[in-house]
Order: structure tokens, then sequence, then C-alpha cells
């Protein structure tokens, strides 16, 4: 007698959050589905050159200074816009402070409001643009309207009247940049949203009782973990730019705090005088900060394009 294999609907099996029968009769987990996206990752040599440039700048910027302890208060006017010597590996800047330990503090300024920026900007849109999109009618109408009007304005154009409006700060600062930047993943997931909203699982929780944030916080923003997460990150690389460039207007924190665009800014105006250490540095600094955090961003959104059509 022969014994048959029972057969089981994919749809069944999806719905159940296993994915499809593999070759022996086996079935791959719902983890496999991880596995798999965080090979692609890996595979993506561009985008692990990435990871470790984010990994080394955190490193260098919020472990360095507690190893290369230097003076970034009072002015030493005996080394002023000195080249780099032992002492001073980048040399000094205008005023004496040591180039390298500008960068790591700069730095930590530069991470901390581009992460927190970030963060809150992505939190916000989320939610405004999952609920715009699940409750629809006039509602989603007034809300996706005032996100337009917003996007209407040019972005560098906004941020300088806000950094105008209020005093320079580092708390200020992540605010400003968080307020410009979730009408990008607000539209987003809104439109992610209008697609979720329709289906079986989302109809399955509303018979039996589940309100509307349940479904929102519960079932629709989690199924667009994917579609978040690959934002979020360069959320965080134009947050860095953003902060570069009101630095290098003149509205970023006031000194003696300082970030790489307020580096960069002070940096210029030696340009024709052969002080490269005030300028490249900085500059450096920034283009590999923003082309890290979009290169993992690229790798991420193949990442999960390649875990949702296995699941």
């Amino acid at each position: 007698m022969i014994a048959r294999t029972p057969i089981v609907e994919l749809d069944s099996l999806a719905h159940a959050g296993a994915a499809p029968l593999a070759e022996g009769g086996e079935a791959r987990t719902g983890g496999s589905a991880w596995k798999l996206a965080a090979y692609v990752f890996v595979e993506n040599r561009l985008a692990v050159a990435g990871l470790i440039v984010v990994v080394f700048m955190f490193l260098f910027c919020f472990v360095g200074p507690l190893i290369w302890r230097v003076d970034l208060i009072h002015t030493d006017i005996a080394n002023l816009t000195q080249a780099p010597t032992a002492a001073h590996p980048l040399g000094t800047d205008n005023v004496g402070y040591d180039v390298l330990g500008e960068l790591m503090v700069g730095g930590q300024t530069s991470l901390e409001i581009g992460l927190t920026a970030a963060l809150l900007a992505t939190t916000f849109g989320v939610i405004w643009g999952a609920i715009a999109g699940f409750v629809g009618g006039w509602v989603d109408v007034l809300m996706m309207r005032f996100v337009d009007s917003l996007l209407a304005i040019p972005t560098l154009f906004l941020l300088l009247v806000l950094a105008a409006m209020f005093t320079p700060s580092v708390p200020m600062l992540i605010f400003i940049v968080a307020l410009v930047a979730w009408l990008v993943p607000a539209r987003l997931i809104r439109g992610e949203t209008l697609s979720l909203r329709t289906r079986e699982y989302v109809d399955a929780v509303r018979v039996m009782g589940g309100g509307g944030t349940r479904i929102v916080l519960r079932h629709i923003i989690p199924n667009t973990i994917g579609t978040i997460m690959v934002n979020a990150t360069f959320q965080v690389a134009d947050a860095i730019l953003a902060i570069a460039a009101l630095s290098f207007l003149g509205l970023g924190v006031p000194p003696p705090a300082t970030n790489w665009g307020a580096m960069l800014s002070d940096g210029v105006a030696y340009t024709y005088s052969g002080y490269w250490w005030l300028i490249y540095p900085a500059g450096l600094a920034i283009v590999l900060a923003v082309v890290a955090f979009n290169l993992i961003g690229d790798a991420m959104r193949d990442a999960f394009e390649v875990r949702l059509q296995k699941r």
C-alpha cells in the first residue's frame, strides 16, 4: 500500500506564517524568510561595506574621544591652522582646536541629530499615513492635502525659515529636521495602507470585533515594516545632509558645540590659503556617512522584497 502525503494549500500555510513546502516534503518555517533576507543583505558587498563604515563612525565618534582627549573649549593662539603633525594628526583649525578631536565631537552631534530626527519623523509619518489610508474618505483627503501643501514648499527654504525662527540647539534642530522629514514616510505608508486595509485578515479582525486602533497598530503597521525600515535609513542620510546644510549657512548649533557641517563652513573660508585639513576631513565624513546609509537602505530594500516574495 502506497502512503499518501497530505496535500496542504499554500494559502493556508502562508496564512499560518509558514513557507511553501520545500523539496522532500519538509516545510520551511517563517524564520527561513528572514534568513534569506539576511543572506541577500550579506551578499551585497557594498551594503556590508556601508555597514562597516557606519559601525566605524560610531566607534570613532563616541569611543574615540575617550581615547584621544583634547581641549576643544580654550583657544590655542600659538597653534593656529597648523599642518598635520604627530601631535595633531589632522592639524589644527583657526582657533587652535585639534581637528581630529573636533571631527569626533562634531560627528557625535551630526549622528545624534540624524538618528533621532529620522526616528521621530518615521514614527510620526507612519502613524499619520496609516490613519489617513485606513480611515479614508474626507479624513484621508484632508490629511493628505496638508502633506501635499507642505511638500510643495522647497525643503531647504522651509528648513531655513524654521531654523531662523527658533534658537539653534541640538533638541531644536532635531525638531526642525523631523518636522520636515515626516512628510515622505507619511505618503509611503498611506499608499501601503490603502492596499493592506482590503486584505482578508483585516476583515477577519473586524468580524471578531477588533477596533480601528487595533487594526492599525497590530496588523497594518507591522506589515509595512519593510518600507518603514528602508525609509528610515534614507531618513538618517537626509537628516545628516540637512544639518550639514543648515550649519554651513550658519544656522547650526552655537559654539563651542560643533558638527561636520559647521566645520566645513569654517574651513571653506581658507580654501585659497592651502589649509586642506580644514575642509577635507569634515567633507569626507559627511560623504561617507550619507553614502553608507544609502547603501544600507538599498540593500535592505532588496532583502525585504525577497523575504516577502518567499513568505
